[in-house]
């Protein structure tokens, strides 16, 4: 009997998320409402950030705060090509251009030594991308931009969990460092909502924005409204968004978070379990932390050994029941943008590297140890 085809993700939930949506069906209220505020403090305090806004998905928090960032048409934003595409399609969607620069050959992250390169008069801000969950030189990347007044916004999308060691001690990603970060609520990411995302700041003003944005330009929330005991009529005060998040996802994101110390717990384990595995493959490039970074491991990316075609070795671990996905893709090389205006603040050549020459392979809670023994049992075979 042919055993299952082996995921490349899938969310961790059960009946605790399926409960949660129930209540707030049942409660009447569908959407942002109580159990989305209830999201954001308890975000807040989960990543020790003053402020937490939530929103639909993390490319439009991205969205939102280069807005606040003050990034619009004609500006440059500094960011990484090697990154999903929304991360350049934020910049695109204020009018401003992307400057893309090039990343470090181990971490998969924005090379902070090509930040000066890609700056011009023109440069509005930098958006740095945690990739894959393995933190960014965030301390190397605000040095650079905050002596030239340039907000650093974090695309966390992968980073919930992961941590950077700062001034002596583990500090969550999304606690204040940067301006401003963006996570993500898809399902491949740690903890899901279906779709959704969070903005965490230390900036009062900017949480102001964002509320105020993400619900049409509404001066008067709809929770309040509908509190009151006297009529109240709105004003709409700026051209907002409908940028909301539900109360039903809050209600299962709720449920995720309690999960997340134990998911963060399984992934390190299960990533020292591949290394254990893989170690021994010849030319095999695996990934590893900075001595100042903890990854969340959302996912697994190895390097192929030089000469192994990509496509042919996920096609060989496919036949085998295993799933796997390409490199991080690279912006610039995609149809989008061969007429969208874009730069590159110099070479490209360590992320189109990583795109055509990485592989991600199965990583989730509920996978077993003998799920990556076939894992590592199907790479083996398709590269010899």
């Amino acid at each position: 009997m042919k055993p299952p085809t082996i995921p490349v993700a899938k969310p961790w939930m059960g009946q605790p998320e399926a409960d949660a949506a129930s209540r707030a069906i049942l409660s009447g209220w569908v959407t942002q409402g109580p159990e989305v505020a209830a999201f954001e403090r308890e975000f807040a305090a989960a990543v020790e950030a003053p402020y937490a806004c939530a929103v639909s998905n993390c490319t439009t928090a991205l969205h939102l705060a280069l807005l606040a960032a003050g990034v619009g048409p004609g500006d440059e934003v500094i960011t990484a090509s090697h990154s999903f595409i929304a991360t350049a399609n934020a910049i695109r969607h204020c009018g401003a251009v992307p400057v893309f620069v090039d990343i470090e050959r181990d971490t998969y992250n924005l090379d902070p030594r090509a930040l000066a390169a890609a700056v011009s008069p023109r440069t509005r801000a930098v958006l740095a991308v945690h990739q894959i969950g393995l933190p960014c030189d965030l301390r190397a990347i605000v040095d650079f931009a905050r002596p030239r007044g340039l907000p650093v916004i974090e695309d966390a999308a992968c980073a919930i969990g992961s941590e950077i060691r700062r001034d002596g001690r583990w500090q969550k990603i999304g606690a204040p460092y940067g301006d401003v970060a963006c996570f993500s609520f898809h399902p491949r990411k740690l903890v899901s909502t279906g779709d959704g995302g969070m903005l965490t700041t230390a900036n009062p003003e900017w949480d102001r924005k964002f509320r105020l944005w993400r619900q049409h330009g509404m001066s008067v929330p709809d929770t309040v409204r509908h509190g009151s005991a006297q009529v109240v009529f709105e004003d709409y005060v700026e051209v907002g968004f409908n940028y909301r998040l539900t109360d039903v996802q809050a209600a299962m994101g709720r449920e995720q978070l309690k999960r997340l110390p134990a998911m963060i717990e399984r992934r390190r384990t299960q990533a020292a379990r591949y290394r254990q595995l893989l170690s021994s493959v010849a030319g095999l490039g695996l990934p590893a932390e900075p001595d100042w970074a903890r990854a969340n491991w959302q996912s697994y990316c190895v390097r192929l050994p030089n000469g192994a075609s990509q496509r042919a070795v996920m096609q060989a671990m496919l036949d085998r029941g295993i799933s796997t996905r390409r490199g991080v893709m690279c912006s610039h090389r995609e149809p989008a943008y061969a007429t969208a205006p874009w730069r590159a603040g110099g070479s490209l050549v360590e992320s189109e590297r990583a795109q055509d020459g990485a592989i991600i392979l199965p990583l989730y809670h509920d996978m077993t140890d003998a799920d990556q023994e076939r894992v590592a049992a199907a790479l083996r075979e398709a590269l010899a």
